[in-house]
């Protein structure tokens, strides 16, 4: 797919989210949403975005707890755009490493550049492997869900269909009993179709 780049924008605010994600399509660029930090995890591992725009405080996991796993497991440059700016909120960003932070609020018109300043930075990336397995806590308290192959199949699901996380369960377990397979098997194999269409023809 042709474009600028690839970014995951992160915003438990729907309108920032859909205004911040609209723009930034309009501006070129390949966006992959999330409305909270456990499905911005899921989403980041399997699209590997170029870069990731990131709320600060949200339900469960915060954009620091996500910004920490993407240095840490998945080497993703990111930036923050919050409505906070007190003292300890710009030493956590800058502890972090976070190539820009944006307070809100603030228009599209403000955001791309800063984007665009962000990706001339970056340097060419190749795709690089994880250094050692990557954790992920349970990210939902439905029955399966901790499990990490469910949890991630249930991530794709979600993201595939536009349903909520209790709905791509739901889904997940029906393919299951269809195939008479036990649950994680059937999230093995969506896992696998995914990659297997990821995979250059």
């Amino acid at each position: 797919m042709a474009g600028k780049g690839k970014i995951l924008v992160v915003d438990d605010d729907r309108l920032v989210l859909a205004t911040v994600s609209h723009g930034l399509a309009q501006a070129g660029y390949e966006v992959i949403d999330a409305d909270n930090g456990d499905d911005a995890i899921l989403l980041a591992r399997e699209h590997r975005p170029d870069l990731a725009l990131l709320d600060i405080r949200m339900e469960g996991k915060s954009g620091f707890d996500v910004a920490a796993y993407l240095r840490e497991y998945l080497h993703t440059p990111f930036m923050f755009l919050s409505a906070f700016s007190d003292e300890d909120t710009v030493r956590q960003v800058r502890e972090l490493g976070a190539v820009a932070y944006l307070v809100k609020p603030l228009d599209i018109g403000q955001i791309v550049p800063t984007v665009e300043a962000a990706f001339a930075r970056l340097p060419e990336r190749a795709p690089m492997p994880v250094s050692r397995p990557a954790p992920l806590a349970p990210v939902a308290t439905a029955a399966g869900v901790g499990d990490e192959v469910v949890a991630m199949a249930v991530g794709v699901l979600m993201h595939r269909f536009s349903l909520r996380r209790a709905a791509a369960l739901t889904h997940l377990k029906h393919l299951a009993e269809e195939d008479g397979r036990a649950l994680r098997e059937q999230a093995e194999r969506v896992l696998e179709a995914v990659e297997t269409l990821s995979r250059p023809a």
